[in-house]
This record gives C-alpha cells, sequence and structure tokens, in this order.
C-alpha cells in the first residue's frame, strides 16, 4: 500500500503545466451554413480527411492533448496540455466534455483550451494554425527519410509507450517544439498525409477553415423522437421515476431507430438521452453534471433526445436500437406491472448513488428485466464508458471470461424486494463519496459492508434451499427466454482495453461469472453511473478494489453449480498466490452448505462438464459470429486458422494482444480475421505490478473472424495462398527475431507506405461487415516491433 502511495504522488509531482495565454477580446465565428461552398466543403470533404487521417488517434478522453477531431465542436475547441487518464491527482480535475462542460468557444479558452486554428487576425491563416504547422513537419520530415519500408521506429526518436511525454505545445511554442522533435509532426509515427490531403486541408485552412454542422433530420426522424420524448416525459411520479431509471442506464448509449436505418452500410443518424431544463418541443438546454445522477438543481428534469453529431469511433461506440417493440416492451415491462411511486427520491450522493434506495419503488424484478434483456449493452458500459482505457482499471478481470446470468423467473427470488430494502444499506459503494475520496481512510467501511451483504446473502440462500429441499441446479441459469442472445456473453480483456461479444465465444475460459440483479446495478453504478474519469487517486483507487468484490461474487456465484471439492480446487487455481486474506474476503464469509442438483460423471472435470451443459441449454440462443466455423468462413481459411486458434504455451506470448489479420483471394476480395493473445496470470488481485502475476506458459490463442477491438496493437495482411505460412510462422515464434521476421513479411507497420490505404480498406471491410458496431479503429497501441 505506502508503494502505491508513493507512487501516485511522486507522478502528481512529475506533472507540470504551462501559463494560459490572455483570451483575446474578440474569437472568430467559423461557423457557416452547410447550403454555401464553404460549408459543402468542410462537411463532404474536410471531415472525412480528419475521420480518415486523424481521429483514428484524437477521438476521445484519450487523445494527445484532449484535441478531438471528431467534430466541428472539437476542432474549434482546440486542446488542453491536462491529461485526463491521471491516476496520481489528489483532487478532482474540472470538467471538459465535449458538448457538456462549454459551449462556446470563449467558455473552453477560460477553460484553457487553445487554439489549433488561426485566432490572430494579424496573421497569416496558415501561418497562425498550429493543425497545418504540425502537418507541415511531418510533410517536411516523411518516414521515408529516417527508415526504411515497413522497419521499426527509431526508439530514441519516437515514443510510443502507453502513457507518453505528455508535450503540448501552443502556436507560440511550435518552433521550439519542432526544433526539438523535428519527426513529430502529425499523425504522429505514421506516413504523411497524401499531397491532395494536404492541399484539400491547406485551401481550408487558407479561407479561415470554416466550419458546418450536420445536415437537417427528416421529418420521420423527427417523428420518432417525439414519441419517445413523449413517453419519457410522462407527468406521474411513476412516469418521472421510470424514466430517470432509464436515463441513468442509457446515457452513454448512441440510440438510433432501427426500423428507419434503411441503409446497411450504414447507420444515418445517432442520439444521445440528455437531461434537459427544457420540454419537448424547445431547444435543448443540456444539465451537466458531473454523474448523471447529481442534482439537477431544476424543479422539473426533462429527458430529450439529441443528435450526436460528431463522428463515431470504436472504442466509445454503444449502439442501442429503439424501434416500435422496445417502445411496447418498455411500457409492459415498467407500467403492467401494479406498484405504486408515492414521492420522487432525492439528489443527495449518498441516495442517488444507490440504485437499491433510490429506485426502492420499482420492484427490482423489473429493474432486473430491464438490465438483462440488453446485457451485452449493460456489460459494454463498463468497458466503453470513461473507465475503459486504462490498465488499473481493467486489471480487475481476467483476459477471456463467459458471463452468465441468475434466472429472473426463479421461485425463491419471490421476495428479493424484501431482502434489498432490508439491507441497502450494506451495498453502498465507493461513489458515494464522488469525485475527492480518501485514498483509505472509508475503505474499511466499504469491505465490511460488503462481508455482512455476503453473510446475509449466503445465509438466506442456504434457509430457502434448505426449505425446498434443494440445491442449485441449471434452471438458475437464466436462458434467454429461449430467443435472447443476451442470455451469454464472452469478454475479452486486451490490456488496458477489453470487448464484449454474444454468445460463448472461443476455448473454454478459466473462470466464469454468474451474475445477479445486486450484482449487475453495482457494476453499473460503480464502473459506469458513479465512475468519474476526472476523479481523484482516492476516487479510482477505492473503484478499482471495490470491483474485485464484485468480480469474486460473480466468481462465487458460478462455483455454486459446481461440486464443494471442485469449487475449493478452482477457487485455490483462480488465486494462485494470492494472499489468504483476499481468497478468504468472498469465499469465507458465502457459504453455501447444499450441493448442486447437477449430477457430474466422475470421468470428466466438473467445470467442463458445467460449461458443456450450459452450452446445452443455452443451445437457442448463443451466437456463432465469431466462431471459425461459422457458414462465412471459407473452408479453406477455417481449416488453416484452427491450428493457431487455441495454440497455447510461451511463444504464444510473444504476439500482441489483439492484432488484425486480412486476407485477400485472388479476386482481390477481402476477410479480416482478429487474433487475440489471451495473458494468463496466477492471479488478478495486484492494483500494480500484474506482470509479477503473469504465467507466459499458459497463455493461448483465439482467432475469430470479423473484428473484435479497438485498439489494434498489429496489422497484417496476407494473400490467401500464403495464410498457411503465416500460421506456420505465427505459431513457431521463440524470441523477438522470429516474430520481427513475421512483420517483415506480413505486418503493416507504422512506417509501411501503403499503411493509409491499407487502413482505409479495413474501415471499409468493418463498416461493411458490422454497420451497426462499425466506427473508427485507434492507432494508439499499434507496437513498433
Amino acid at each position: 500500500m505506502k508503494k502505491i502511495i508513493v507512487f501516485m504522488i511522486f507522478g502528481l509531482l512529475m506533472a507540470c503545466g504551462a501559463d494560459q495565454p490572455a483570451i483575446p477580446d474578440s474569437l472568430p465565428d467559423r461557423y457557416v451554413s452547410l447550403e454555401t461552398e464553404q460549408g459543402r466543403l468542410y462537411r463532404n470533404h474536410i471531415q472525412p480527411v480528419l475521420d480518415k487521417r486523424c481521429i483514428v488517434c484524437h477521438g476521445c478522453y484519450d487523445a494527445p492533448c484532449q484535441a478531438n477531431l471528431t467534430s466541428a465542436q472539437g476542432i474549434d475547441r482546440g486542446a488542453n496540455k491536462q491529461v485526463i487518464y491521471n491516476g496520481t491527482r489528489l483532487t478532482a480535475d474540472p470538467l471538459t466534455r465535449l458538448f457538456e462542460d462549454a459551449h462556446s468557444l470563449r467558455e473552453w479558452r477560460e477553460k484553457n483550451f487553445y487554439p489549433l486554428l488561426n485566432e490572430d487576425p494579424e496573421k497569416d491563416p496558415l501561418q497562425g494554425s498550429l493543425v497545418y504547422q504540425m502537418l507541415k513537419l511531418k510533410s517536411n520530415n516523411p518516414l521515408d527519410t529516417i527508415v526504411e519500408h515497413n522497419e521499426r521506429l527509431s526508439t530514441e526518436l519516437f515514443d510510443f509507450s502507453l502513457n507518453p511525454e505528455n508535450i503540448c505545445p501552443d502556436i507560440d511554442q511550435f518552433e521550439e517544439y519542432a526544433e526539438s522533435h523535428p519527426h513529430w509532426g502529425m499523425p504522429y509515427g505514421l506516413p504523411s498525409l497524401e499531397q491532395s490531403e494536404l492541399k484539400l486541408l491547406e485551401d481550408w485552412l487558407q479561407m479561415g477553415a470554416p466550419l458546418a454542422g450536420l445536415p437537417g433530420l427528416d421529418a420521420i426522424y423527427l417523428d420518432q423522437i417525439s414519441i419517445w420524448e413523449a413517453f419519457l416525459n410522462g407527468s406521474t411520479a411513476k412516469q418521472r421515476l421510470v424514466a430517470r431509471y432509464i436515463y441513468e442506464h442509457l446515457f452513454l448509449g448512441h440510440l438510433y431507430f432501427d426500423d428507419l436505418e434503411t441503409n446497411n452500410n450504414k447507420i444515418q443518424a445517432y442520439f444521445k438521452i440528455v437531461r434537459s431544463r427544457t420540454p419537448p418541443g424547445e431547444p435543448i438546454s443540456i444539465i451537466s453534471t458531473r454523474r448523471p445522477y447529481d442534482d439537477p438543481k431544476v424543479d422539473r428534469v426533462f429527458y430529450r433526445l439529441q443528435r450526436v453529431t460528431s463522428s463515431i469511433v470504436a472504442k466509445s461506440h454503444l449502439p442501442y436500437a429503439l424501434d416500435n417493440k422496445r417502445l411496447q416492451r418498455f411500457k409492459a415491462l415498467f407500467f403492467e406491472t401494479p406498484y405504486s411511486v408515492k414521492k420522487l427520491p432525492e439528489y443527495n450522493p449518498e441516495l442517488a448513488s444507490n440504485p437499491f434506495e433510490t429506485f426502492t419503488d420499482i420492484p427490482a424484478n423489473i429493474r432486473y428485466r430491464f438490465m438483462l434483456e440488453h446485457a451485452k449493452f449493460t456489460i459494454n458500459g463498463f468497458i466503453k464508458g470513461a473507465v475503459c482505457r486504462g490498465q488499473v482499471a481493467l486489471n480487475v478481470i481476467n483476459d477471456h471470461f463467459w458471463v452468465f446470468f441468475v434466472n429472473p423467473d426463479q421461485e425463491v427470488l419471490a421476495g428479493i424486494d424484501r431482502f434489498l430494502n432490508k439491507h441497502s444499506k450494506q451495498l453502498k459503494i465507493p461513489p458515494e463519496r464522488e469525485s475527492n475520496a480518501s485514498i483509505i481512510s472509508h475503505w474499511t467501511e466499504y469491505s465490511d459492508l460488503q462481508a455482512t451483504y455476503l453473510k446475509e446473502k449466503s445465509a438466506r440462500l442456504n434457509e430457502l434451499l434448505e426449505e425446498r429441499n434443494s440445491g442449485f441446479n441449471l434452471d438458475w441459469v437464466w436462458d434467454g427466454d429461449g430467443h435472447n442472445l443476451n442470455a451469454a456473453l464472452t469478454v475479452f480483456r486486451h490490456f488496458d482495453s477489453a470487448t464484449v461479444v454474444e454468445g460463448l465465444v472461443g476455448q473454454s475460459p478459466k473462470t466464469a461469472w454468474l451474475i445477479d440483479y445486486p450484482i449487475l446495478e453495482r457494476i453499473h453504478y460503480l464502473l459506469v453511473a458513479g465512475y468519474d474519469v476526472y476523479g481523484n487517486v482516492g476516487h479510482q483507487f477505492s473503484t478499482r478494489l471495490y470491483m474485485d468484490f464484485l468480480r469474486m461474487e460473480s466468481e462465487f456465484n458460478f462455483l455454486a453449480l459446481l461440486p464443494g471439492e471442485t469449487r475449493t480446487a478452482l477457487r485455490e487455481h483462480w488465486y494462485r498466490g494470492a494472499k489468504d486474506r483476499v481468497k478468504q474476503y468472498v469465499y469465507g464469509h458465502a457459504q453455501l452448505s447444499v450441493e448442486p442438483e447437477i449430477a457430474y460423471p466422475d470421468d470428466q472435470p466438473a467445470q467442463q462438464y458445467l460449461y458443456d451443459q450450459l452450452q446445452q441449454k443455452l443451445s437457442k440462443v448463443l451466437s456463432n459470429r465469431y466462431e471459425l466455423h461459422s457458414d462465412p468462413v471459407p473452408e479453406q481459411h477455417r481449416r488453416i486458422l484452427q491450428k493457431l486458434h487455441g495454440f497455447q504455451g510461451a511463444s504464444a506470448s510473444i504476439l500482441p494482444e489483439m492484432g488484425l489479420l486480412t486476407v485477400v483471394d485472388q479476386h482481390h476480395q477481402s476477410r479480416v480475421y482478429t487474433i487475440l493473445r489471451n495473458s494468463a496470470h496466477t492471479h488478478i488481485t495486484s492494483l500494480l505490478f500484474e506482470q509479477n502475476n503473469r504465467v507466459p506458459d499458459e497463455d493461448y490463442v483465439t482467432v475469430l473472424p470479423g473484428f473484435v477491438g479497438a485498439y489494434p496493437d498489429a496489422l497484417w495482411q496476407v494473400e490467401s495462398g500464403s495464410l498457411q505460412d503465416f500460421v506456420m510462422q505465427a505459431s513457431r515464434l521463440k524470441n523477438e527475431d522470429d516474430y520481427d521476421q513475421l512483420m517483415n513479411k506480413y505486418g503493416i507497420r507504422r512506417s509501411h507506405t501503403q499503411f493509409w490505404q491499407f487502413s482505409d480498406r479495413l474501415h471499409e471491410d468493418f463498416q461493411l461487415s458490422d454497420p451497426v458496431e462499425y466506427g473508427s479503429l485507434d492507432y494508439n497501441r499499434l507496437e513498433n516491433r
């Protein structure tokens, strides 16, 4: 613990800022009508170039220097030296969320954002533009002057580490920056833009960089918005409480009207649910707060659908379909069951951060059903939300595991409302301390509350099972009602990012989770609704530690389906090397006295038998989209790639966490496969220094058709006739020299002369294969190997 605190304080002391220049009296207004020639130039030509060349690194919270180029507003806003993903700050940082925390150029300048575009009328538009100077610097010092085609870049010239030095010059500091780092022009560590693209941007910047919004929505979209806003803004206490619950669970979603999207290659419009001071029919006036449940400080909140005006990036894309079927389901779920809401809950942090108290009037089974029926979206919230970027946030989960859910129709769960009401205080979570939490002073409180809850939970389960003279069986696992693909999910972690997919994908994993309603709800309020990426080290530290509890409790639920002796053996295997107090925390407080009602054979490992039984039970709802044996995968590809799929051992550890392989056939048609290295650990209870718990000999490879992951570490391209050779080389890696040879022959390194052409085709394949999940990939993790 002392080492962790010293490390964080040291990082804080190393951080430095710069004096903010005076804000000029007059700031430019670059916005023009989309109907003008300049407006069409920006929308039809400039933003598409930025989407293809820039937002692959500058697309979200983790964009270098906060330069988010996915929208006109982000370009106009500029850059900021503040590092968002900073695990060392002792106090929470000011909020700088695009579209939320400021709405004018002057407001952004007051928040220490400096311009990327020229704002000095005395300067030439190009000379005063940081964008132009960065592009020109790269054009004057292209990669091919310092490295041969597809060779590794010099580690002395470039820093591709996870947390590189944050050098963010403004236009007045650019000359010094260029002298010190002549090869750090944009795109950083990648080839220059094509001359036609540079000329296009140069002409645009020369004319003052005009910006324009999106074209207006068709009337049919406006009709759907009206229907949904009417549903979300009913006047009764029940309607208002339900709307608050829906908003607090969907606020991160990119909503789209499934019935209207007839273009199969691209979703035309995405929306977000926002809190507004103004009712439907009036312009939206966003209520901006740190968390979706913070006090809005208005008498009445209105929930509105606001169009997403930024380009979509895969790492933060959470698509959620709205259609008439879903609307009718919401109405049936929340309003056909009789219950009353006499008084709306307050917004004080202690109450609002605890959904078991805030929404106690809505029956727990309804709340669980709501989250369960789109469980992939729910789990993806903590994977793709603000918490997703960072090793410390994600080293709480294994690299590959399956997720199941407790059946909401289990008869023994009938009394869950009484149980949760009785124990709601024990389910408090760290976000109630808001964003400036003490590092350790409150930790004992949450630890004791969780321990008490686990004891009460296991005692109640033992009592119920003994009353019915029964044990756990497969009926405890939700089957998706025979049609819902959310019943079984797979999570792949890629070091500091992760992906959730439907189905039981890949090899049988080391661990699995069985999630019940209290776990699912706490995951959401801990890591999504209650997590503040701008929060201090105490907030982030306590969030990570509490998630340990939820993971272990989910694993314990799964183990409850296994015989007692197997539970103990697996627990010991999953937590090899962990301290006894860690292993005993959940397993010591939660004890089940009843054996499961599943007949396990003597000649097969119990865990694998349980996996087989669950796959059989869920067969109707198991997606095979990411299986090599799925229909779209050519037989020749399947036969060859199967040799790499499941490959295990130290050689596997040489492969990157996540790579994309493009196989091109003789007709120049391509198919993309994701190659994942699942990193093995003795245990994952260490907050830092997880490398000490690695077991490379147990690493294994999973090969999946399509795109799984937003941050590729490596890109490969092979002709179909060379696929056998690629797989053979990849499965025989012994050291870095072997991997270097693989990359020389098949890799698309940062220095590849056709890098951007390959990138364009890769994104085209992504959009064609999965238009709903499609978003720009992020190249910040591309390895220099």
